[in-house]
């Protein structure tokens, strides 16, 4: 099987074994693929690109189930042959394959793919393959210290386009926002550490639903899964960083809960240091210019405590305006319920106060 971009498909051998298993021993390769791959399926192939004399990766078919024409896909690629598209390649010939027939192969419908939350690489190539998002499974796929991970579902079916699939929250160009004053990078793996810290204030932890600070599983997961999250198209969570100092001084998120609607809502906290210095209210702008110029969202709300004037300062210097008083809306402690004050913010108010030269569009 063969590509246009030079990838090109062979049944994997014995012959390939040694090679296959060099190549995907680095740190990804052994944690997400804690066992061999090739071994256990009738279905493996090879992956050539790029002139490479043995094969880059594989790609293979697993747990097929002809009376219900399903199977799951698998793949890989080493680290030299990363990021150039070419295990995109690979797993869109092999769907093209598997729905057109194939010798020795019942005729499928439908081809799923089991991905670790904390694999956004692979999800990025699901995606430009064609396949959806469907919803997770708990405790499907096994991990290097013997237990078993949370995995998201992609599936293609034999009549799906095989075309990219388009996301609601783009990424951000150039992987950042900034004005120059602030930035607004993706949460990632590395600020576990400072995620601990600012959930753990006292008033951040006041203000979060339920009100209480997050377990160290629970840090693991928001900061390991954000970026799945954002490939959803779920929510966007960022870190605010101050441009002079380079440090992370707060962390804003974008939440997508009625793509249907066209809204969504936003949330931040910054750490004691970093407050009373217009860094907050920089960050909405930044966040808000890039939603309404880069993904349908038509309507931006965002909510406070009724005592908490600091806040409401923030998003009324960053162009919402109050819009409603919702009496018990947010569960507290013990079986208590707040009261949120909601505001709202659409792209011509916006755009009428950048005008004004507060602010331009984020680079």
């Amino acid at each position: 099987m063969d590509q246009d971009n030079g990838v090109h498909l062979r049944a994997a051998g014995p012959h390939d074994e040694a090679a296959l298993a060099a190549a995907r021993d680095d740190r990804l390769g052994r944690r997400f693929l804690p066992r061999g791959t090739t071994e256990s399926s009738g279905f493996a192939y090879a992956i050539s690109a790029g002139g490479a004399r043995g094969p880059v990766g594989a790609v293979e078919l697993d747990h097929l189930l002809p009376d219900l024409g399903t199977a799951q896909a698998r793949f890989w690629v080493g680290p030299p042959a990363r990021r150039r598209g070419v295990a995109t390649a690979a797993l869109r010939a092999l769907s093209e394959q598997v729905f057109a027939g194939m010798p020795g192969m019942p005729r499928l419908q439908r081809l799923e793919l089991l991905i670790h939350q904390d694999n956004p690489v692979a999800q990025r190539v699901a995606l430009a393959a064609g396949y959806l998002r469907e919803g997770e499974r708990r405790g499907a796929l096994p991990n290097p210290a013997g237990g078993f991970d949370d995995v998201v579902v992609y599936a293609r079916l034999a009549g799906d386009s095989g075309e990219p699939v388009e996301r609601l929250l783009p990424d951000l160009p150039g992987g950042e926002l900034t004005d120059g004053v602030v930035t607004l990078r993706p949460l990632g793996e590395d600020d576990r550490g400072f995620y601990a810290a600012l959930h753990g204030e006292p008033d951040v932890v006041a203000t979060s639903v339920p009100p209480v600070p997050p377990s160290p599983e629970e840090v693991h997961r928001r900061c390991f899964w954000a970026a799945a999250q954002w490939l959803a198209g779920h929510r966007a969570d960022l870190v605010v960083v101050d441009v002079a100092s380079g440090a992370a001084a707060g962390q804003i998120s974008l939440y997508y809960q009625e793509p249907r609607t066209a809204q969504a809502m936003i949330g931040y906290s910054m750490l004691p240091a970093y407050r009373g210095r217009g860094l907050a209210t920089r960050a909405a702008k930044l966040l808000a210019l890039w939603v309404f110029a880069e993904t349908g969202i038509a309507r931006l709300i965002a909510g406070t405590l009724p005592d908490n004037v600091g806040s409401q300062r923030v998003l009324e210097k960053a162009g919402f305006r109050r819009e409603a008083y919702l009496r018990s809306r947010l569960p507290g402690v013990a079986g208590t319920r707040y009261d949120d004050v909601q505001f709202v913010l659409f792209a011509e108010d916006l755009l009428r106060q950048a005008s004004g030269g507060e602010l331009t569009q984020p680079g």
